[in-house]
This record gives C-alpha cells, sequence and structure tokens, in this order.
C-alpha cells in the first residue's frame, strides 16, 4: 500500500502496463502530472518517514530518495531557517 499523498502502487502499474499506442492524449498527460507529482512528493518525503511498502515501491519504480533529510528541510537549513545542530 503507497504512503499518503502518493499515487497508489496499482495505478503506477496500470499505466505502465497499458501501451502507449492505446493511450488517449489526456491519459499521456495525467500519467505525466501524476509521475512528476509522486516524484515530488517522494522527494519532499523523507526516507525516515516511508513506510516499508513505499521504500520498496520507491526503489521498483526507479523514484526512490535516500536521503535521510527532506528537500523541503534542506532548503530551511540552507537558509539558516532549519534546527540548529
Amino acid at each position: 500500500m503507497s504512503d499518503t499523498a502518493r499515487e497508489s502502487f496499482t495505478d503506477k502499474a496500470g499505466a505502465a502496463l497499458k501501451p502507449d499506442s492505446q493511450k488517449s492524449t489526456t491519459e499521456h498527460l495525467g500519467d505525466h502530472v501524476k509521475g512528476t507529482g509522486d516524484s515530488i512528493a517522494s522527494t519532499l518525503q523523507p526516507q525516515s518517514e516511508k513506510s516499508t511498502s513505499q521504500k520498496a515501491g520507491d526503489t521498483f519504480s526507479g523514484n526512490s530518495n535516500n536521503n535521510d533529510e527532506s528537500l523541503l528541510t534542506k532548503a530551511k537549513d540552507a537558509v539558516g531557517l532549519g534546527e540548529k545542530k
């Protein structure tokens, strides 16, 4: 089962298994938007907060974020708004 705010594994599999030649322009666009959104969500969610199944799904789909800190945390740290270490 995928984590909250992430594309479900069944939706990913369905999009991947259907040949591009059988997809409408709307389906192509939807796949692109969902994939981009899921990739962003993967990057923003720290690896330590992902469920085991989400980690496995991200690894399988090539959407893996191996960083322990989220991109948002890194940005805050870069501008001095993060936690003091």
